[in-house]
């Protein structure tokens, strides 16, 4: 019952290496029937945010290298070589994997300390793959307890009584360069998630001028109208770039929406009056360069460093009480990991003690010729008894004592005693 993480995160690359490793939803509904089909995984689940991009799977039991396999299919899905990798993907496997996702979904592991939103990213891409069929019994209980983990974090220490995001890192970025925001007028590219918490940071900050645009217009005429802004029609993109101060995108897209030509024409159209552009889209939704333009700053998510250094200040006295949090749960779930191992190996050796104890029986009475069937019967039953005896007795104790789960370390080590599997010699 193995459990193997291959991922990439903004501590481990670029962010030109984070969007060639980026998971569409249709990606990674892809990557993970992709993994079980050709056998390299039983379960497989794909998390991929702005930061992020992590493949959760449980090998077969045959299976030799199956983190290596998974990075290679990693690698060969987004069409990279390992050497361009870099090493910038990092391999967990069993208990390390456990305390690395709830980590994650703890909002330890994120570029801003004790973020808001990577809790329901992780219970998203859990409800999809669950939806899918993709997990099975070992990560949806891995995944059930990230989020009750997340839930204690949040509501047990400081890390949730403010919870800083990337949406409200980019708004501070804001303030920092046009003061006070509520003369200034902001246009909001993208209706998701992160796209509804920018409007919301930003309408907190008093900001009246507000237009949506959006390619689902449903999606931007739901979003302008809870937060009494405007809706503009995708089609119309280049055309609304004239009236801002401030433009926040975040969208899907394998392409730059936002291109130098655009840019260049909106800030000759404008007089060139000075222009904000928030990139939060991994992929990058603003051309490279078009932070070049004359009085046009451009800042993508990694921009934000200096934001999420203040962030961790005002929150590393919590960390303790976050990871001890972390700790029951990962003992928790280690407790039951190994409470499925020993019952599966205990199992395994009764029905192997039956078979020998059958064999053993036939063998004997063949030569005692003289018994009855009755005592026959006697015999075999008294036998079934001692064996039910030897086995009942530490099946209980297995699953009633953790001590002893932990103790027994490797369950492989008495199937390799036992000759539990059958295709050993």
């Amino acid at each position: 019952m193995e459990i193997v993480l291959i991922g990439l995160n903004h501590r481990t690359a670029s962010v030109d290496l984070r969007e060639r490793l980026a998971f569409t939803p249709e990606q990674a509904r892809e990557a993970a029937e992709q993994l079980r089909s050709r056998g390299i995984l039983e379960e497989s689940l794909v998390l991929s945010t702005c930061n992020r991009s992590e493949l959760y799977g449980v090998p077969r039991e045959d299976a030799t290298d199956s983190a290596g396999a998974v990075e290679l299919f990693v690698a060969s899905f987004h069409q990279l070589s390992l050497i361009e990798l870099n090493g910038s993907l990092y391999r967990h496997r069993d208990s390390q994997a456990v305390r690395h996702l709830f980590r994650v979904s703890a909002g330890l592991d994120s570029m801003l300390l004790g973020e808001a939103e990577i809790l329901g990213q992780v219970r998203d891409a859990y409800q999809i793959a669950l939806d899918r069929g993709e997990t099975g019994p070992v990560l949806n209980r891995m995944f059930q307890a990230a989020l009750e983990v997340g839930k204690r974090v949040r509501s047990e220490t400081e890390l949730g009584t403010r919870p800083v995001s990337v949406a409200f890192s980019g708004v501070k970025l804001a303030e920092r360069i046009f003061g006070k925001l509520n003369n200034h007028r902001a246009l909001i590219v993208g209706a998701g998630a992160t796209s509804e918490q920018v409007v919301r940071h930003l309408t907190d900050r008093g900001i009246k001028q507000l237009r949506v645009l959006n390619r689902t217009p449903e999606h931007a005429v739901d979003l302008a109208a809870r937060f009494g802004g405007e809706v503009v029609p995708w089609e119309n993109l280049s055309a609304a770039l004239d009236w801002p101060d401030l433009i926040v995108t975040s969208v899907s897209a394998s392409e730059p929406i936002l291109t130098r030509a655009m840019i260049e024409r909106s800030m000759a159209a404008r007089g060139n009056r000075a222009l904000l552009l928030i990139d939060l889209g991994v992929p990058r939704n603003v051309a490279s360069d078009v932070g070049d333009i004359y009085n046009t700053y451009l800042y993508n998510i990694d921009d934000l460093t200096e934001i999420v250094e203040q962030n961790k200040k005002a929150r590393v006295s919590e960390i303790p009480r976050a990871e001890a949090i972390i700790d029951e749960h990962v003992e928790k779930f280690l407790h039951w990991q190994a409470g499925v191992a020993a019952g599966a190996v205990l199992g395994d050796l009764r029905k192997k003690l039956v078979a020998e104890r059958e064999a053993f029986v036939q063998e004997r009475l063949a030569s005692m010729p003289h018994l009855s069937d009755a005592d026959r019967a006697q015999v075999a039953a008294m036998l079934q008894e001692l064996l039910e005896r030897v086995i009942i007795t530490p099946a209980e104790r297995m699953r009633g004592i953790p001590e002893l789960r932990r103790k027994l370390q490797n369950f492989e080590a008495i199937r390799d005693l036992f000759r539990l599997d059958r295709e050993k010699p």
